[in-house]
């Protein structure tokens, strides 16, 4: 039997698979590829100046007349005054910026890195003077990019979109919220959201203390049906898919699975990472962003625990982290910088076409609700 549900008929899909909007690797040209393959593409948005969104928005539009999503993140975190993490006495993130970055210098000379020419997507003021690499004023340069191109769906990928539900919504945008908790769904499905994402610990990048088979059920049946719910977290092939279907999934974002693709925007020498690794080479760490994310174990990650030394909030991680491993992009090292992967890594065995994992997802999943019925 085809596999379908609601999630298809609100996103105008084929199959109600979703690529996870992963930030370095969702570019254009992979989310282009899943939509044209049935699936939603999305962009993993979230380090994008507001000026390269919105190229990156009408190059998919060049590559598919097909729906596809923009991800970015809204992190309450940081809408707040970063000042006000700091307790009485103690150094604001602010203040401790220079000590961390003596502490990256040190781990880069030990490395034997050396610093390359800016990045275009340095955590930092950019040359036109604009706002702070996320930063509050960049997510909503961000936000008023994604309603001015008027995207087919967005997605939060951290945090509420409730203050832009309004517009998008005279646009016509469905919305989707990624979140890790029935407290956070609850509060995104009050704001209007079409779909909830219920990603569990067992996802790459940011993800929740939950996991993954206990977080999909609770949050299905806090939706009540209300609300459609995607599930995410590890799964990387059919039987992932059809798993948090069982569970009351309406379908899956997936994101690993389809890092090792041709179209993928990760470096080479990351992809074959992922074929190379298992499912213990991976770590949960807040020493890229300033939140926790999990990314395949790696020495710079590991210098922060050997060090015991706590990474600064988002956004004053990234500019710690970011010299570090654009350095060791250039190098091409896999110690130092294999990227985010979850759990499902174990299951990648070889770098293929976006189209053949997203058939072969399908494929999977059908064949494994299919095979459930021998049970009853």
């Amino acid at each position: 039997m085809p596999l379908h549900s609601r999630i298809c008929d609100i996103l105008s899909i084929q199959y109600p698979i979703v690529l996870a909007g992963m930030g370095g690797a969702s570019v254009p040209r992979l989310a282009a590829a899943v939509s044209n393959a049935g699936g939603l593409g999305v962009l993993g948005a979230a380090a994008c100046s507001p000026e390269e969104l919105r190229e990156w928005i009408r190059e998919v539009r060049s590559l598919t007349d097909k729906p596809f999503g923009v991800d970015t993140l809204l992190p309450a975190s940081v809408r707040r005054d970063p000042t006000d993490a700091a307790g009485a006495g103690k150094p604001s993130a602010l203040e401790l910026v220079s000590d961390y970055q003596a502490f990256a210098d040190e781990f880069m000379r030990q490395e034997g890195l050396t610093k390359v020419a800016r990045p275009r997507r340095e955590p930092n003021v950019n040359d036109q003077g604009g706002p702070m690499f996320f930063s509050k004023e960049f997510f909503e340069e961000q936000m008023e990019v994604v309603v001015e191109e008027k995207v087919p769906v967005y997605a939060a990928g951290l945090g509420n979109p409730g203050p832009w539900m309004e517009r998008m919504r005279e646009n016509g945008t469905k919305v989707m919220a990624v979140i890790g908790s029935v407290k956070h769904a609850l509060q995104v499905a009050a704001a209007g959201v079409d779909v909830v994402v219920a990603q569990g610990h067992d996802g790459g990048g940011h993800n929740s203390p939950i996991g993954t088979m206990a977080l999909i059920p609770q949050v299905v049946d806090a939706m009540g049906g209300r609300v459609p719910v995607l599930g995410a977290g590890g799964i990387a092939d059919g039987r992932g898919v059809a798993a948090a279907m069982m569970l009351g999934a309406e379908g899956a974002w997936v994101g690993t699975a389809f890092l090792a693709t041709d179209e993928a925007g990760i470096q080479q020498f990351q992809k074959e990472v992922l074929v190379e690794s298992g499912d213990a080479d991976t770590v949960v760490s807040r020493s890229v962003t300033g939140k926790p994310a999990r990314l395949v174990r790696n020495k710079w990650a590991q210098a922060w625990l050997d060090a015991d030394k706590q990474p600064l909030p988002m956004p004053f991680q990234s500019m710690i982290a970011g010299p570090v491993l654009a350095a060791a992009s250039h190098d091409q090292r896999k110690d130092i910088a294999p990227g985010f992967a979850g759990q499902g890594l174990g299951l990648i065995k070889a770098i293929r076409p976006a189209r053949e994992v997203l058939n072969d997802l399908v494929s999977g999943a059908e064949q494994a609700l299919a095979g459930a019925k021998q049970f009853t």
